[in-house]
């Protein structure tokens, strides 16, 4: 029997410097713990520095050798991205790092939301804001083996559509089945995508995308209708896992040798709910390279980011 692959399977991770979005909570948190107990540094932005910093202050305790640097981020503001980005190109100059790992997210807002930039509020922070960072900071991520960007997507992926005359809820705003699995979807085609253009280019840096399965979060405590919350109050106990477990495949996915350029990790157990990493299957949905390079062209319209080279690779 194969064995499970647990944190503990972690490779070394001295020398190695990670931006994980979310890291103040949740599976983010549970990332940026192991990558620091394994060595990396970490940069952890939170939407403010108090969370960031209270975030570092926890990890320290259980790590207090560990390499951490508290960082402001609002995935759904691109200004934020950007202010974000330059910071850090400032601050560790050059390809200076190792691991991109898109995490942060908002999951089933009640109520449809506008961003200051006019995006809805999930596409905005789940996939819009990931795709721009992910460009601004390309350049910045070290050309070597071992290198790679992650999107966190869901299993609520499968549920999803790309529809492009409603990309923004604008005609019509179902919190879950719609928006957030939309949002779910675009992050991991764009994992997808990204992975035949850096190949396409010649580049070793890998990209990967991991779900947690059912992890319980805030990101359910704080954005859930009630009926939602009811539903998977009952379900819990069957079906969840701590965020611990639930960050497996995601630290899989960032650093594990046996991770494949383009693969896709979730739960081993029924439905991809809990248990160990292990290759998640692969929506049809994200597969349709038609709809892959429609959505790069319109998301570098509506962020005003450029891939550069990766860009026009057909």
């Amino acid at each position: 029997m194969k064995q499970k692959w647990t944190a503990a399977n972690l490779p070394s991770q001295i020398g190695r410097r990670a931006v994980i979005t979310g890291a103040n909570s949740g599976i983010g948190f549970e990332t940026a713990l192991e990558l620091a107990r394994h060595g990396a540094e970490v940069i952890v932005p939170a939407r403010t520095q108090a969370k960031a910093e209270d975030a570092i202050a926890r990890i320290l305790k259980q790590v207090p050798d560990a390499k951490l640097y508290p960082e402001t981020l609002d995935l759904a503001e691109l200004g934020s991205i950007r202010a974000f980005s330059e910071r850090v190109i400032k601050r560790f100059p050059g390809q200076s790092l190792d691991l991109l790992i898109n995490n942060a997210g908002v999951m089933a807002l009640p109520q449809r939301e506008v961003t200051a930039d006019g995006f809805e509020r999930q596409f905005a922070t789940n996939y819009l804001g990931p795709f721009a960072l992910t460009g601004r900071l390309l350049s910045s991520i070290k050309r070597s083996a071992g290198s790679r960007v992650v999107m966190v997507s869901s299993a609520v992926s499968k549920q999803g559509k790309i529809d492009f005359d409603n990309l923004n809820g604008e005609r019509l705003y179902r919190p879950m089945r719609q928006a957030y699995a939309q949002s779910k979807l675009a992050d991991l085609i764009f994992a997808l995508e990204l992975q035949r253009r850096l190949t396409a280019a010649g580049s070793p840096i890998v990209s990967t995308a991991a779900h947690p399965g059912y992890a319980v979060t805030n990101l359910q405590a704080d954005h859930l209708g009630v009926g939602m919350k009811i539903a998977m109050a009952v379900l819990k106990p069957l079906v969840s896992q701590d965020a611990a477990h639930g960050a497996l495949p995601t630290l899989y996915a960032a650093a594990a040798a046996e991770a494949i350029p383009g693969g896709y990790y979730g739960p081993d157990g029924i439905g991809e709910m809990k248990g160990y990493p292990a290759a998640a299957p692969i929506p049809k949905g994200a597969m349709d390279r038609a709809v892959a390079k429609r959505l790069w062209a319109e998301s570098e319209r509506l962020t005003g980011v450029n891939f550069g080279a990766l860009a026009e690779v057909a």
